[in-house]
């Protein structure tokens, strides 16, 4: 017999878990790690920025995507992918940031998916599905660290180089500020940690004497706060 309990620890897990993994794969997903220097689309760089007439803008370089403004478009703004195939990614160390936060995001992914069902499975082969799931998230929490690490690492590209200037070198941004994407997937990353602390709470509150009650009462629906 299948036996709903939903507790609020178990909730807010749950709750947690996907927040993580949502905001993990957005970060991913984002163009903005880094904010460049001041532009216009024709500008000329110079060591104190870009000095051309026109309004200026700020370009935005992520993973493998990039934002920029081109001459004489109609739209604005030119959002899209700077890499075609894996190996145009700009660095090396982008290339295994990429392979980490991408691993993180999948078992972050996995575990969300899973999280939802927790409700009516407490355990899979005879192993608190919590306590596996805690495990996942420290080992996402893990891949994510190492990606984040190595990311700064591949500011000295060249790629990078044009975005924040000729001073950018590994772990110095040039004239690049970070962006919303690289603090989300910081947080994220804290989170995923806290989830899998969390986790083993989860698992406590479904597996209380209490539930174990109102399982003994034929209670097919069990909520306790």
């Amino acid at each position: 017999m299948c036996h709903v309990i939903v507790t609020c620890r178990s909730m807010l897990w749950t709750l947690l878990s996907i927040m993580a993994a949502f905001g993990e794969l957005i970060a991913f997903m984002s163009t903005d790690w880094l904010v460049g220097f001041p532009r216009t689309p024709d500008a000329v760089f110079n060591h104190h920025g870009a000095t051309t007439a026109g309004e200026a803008y700020r370009p935005t370089l992520g993973i493998y995507g990039r934002c920029i403004k081109l001459p004489h478009m109609q739209r604005r703004i030119l959002c899209g992918p700077y890499a075609v195939h894996f190996g145009e990614i700009a660095s090396g160390f982008w290339q295994a940031t990429s392979i980490f936060l991408a691993a993180g995001i999948l078992l972050l992914c996995a575990v969300a998916f899973i999280s939802v069902f927790t409700m009516c499975f407490q355990s899979i082969m005879k192993k608190s599905i919590f306590n596996v799931c805690g495990l996942l998230q420290g080992i996402a929490g893990l891949f994510l660290i190492l990606g984040l690490m190595l990311y700064p690492a591949g500011w000295g590209s060249e790629k990078v180089q044009v975005y924040c200037g000729p001073d950018a070198a590994p772990y110095r941004a040039g004239l690049c500020s970070m962006g919303w994407a690289f603090y989300t997937a910081m947080g994220g990353t804290v989170l995923t940690f806290i989830c899998a602390v969390f986790s083993a709470q989860a698992e406590i509150a479904t597996s209380s004497d209490k539930v174990q009650e109102e399982i003994e009462e034929g209670k097919s629906l069990i909520c306790l706060l």
